[in-house]
């Protein structure tokens, strides 16, 4: 682990490849990979977790997934992105963010940028242990 969160996302989705572009220009105070280029064990991440949400690890080794990854990440960005990572975090706002996050993970495949990656189960997508 290095002192910088990591962002982890889903490489072979052209969804979330894009999303994760889009945090690159805010700019984000983080490292950010692709699942499939990391060693997940060494993070204490397991691969089916990775396959089903966006994840940011914690230099601690603390892990968070899903909109609760959305919302740290916004946080380690600067002015005003931390305002809205901790509106995120709010416990109403924060369950609302979790069924809209979930919904769009659901239907990522109908996004903007998605590949045929998307559609496939999570058990069936590509990735370095697939059958």
């Amino acid at each position: 682990m290095t002192d910088r969160p990591l962002l982890v996302y889903d490489g072979d989705c052209g969804f979330c490849t894009r999303c994760v572009r889009w945090a690159e220009r805010l700019p984000v105070r983080a490292r950010i990979a692709a699942w499939q280029e990391l060693d997940l064990a060494e993070l204490g991440v397991q691969e089916a977790r990775a396959r089903h949400e966006v994840l940011w690890v914690e230099p601690t080794g603390r892990v968070l997934g899903g909109a609760a990854a959305v919302a740290a990440l916004l946080r380690a960005c600067r002015a005003p992105w931390p305002l809205l990572g901790h509106l995120l975090s709010a416990p109403l706002v924060r369950t609302a963010a979790d069924l809209g996050y979930r919904w769009v993970a659901a239907n990522r495949h109908r996004m903007p940028g998605s590949t045929p990656a998307c559609r496939l189960p999570p058990e069936r997508r590509p990735g370095r242990n697939s059958p």
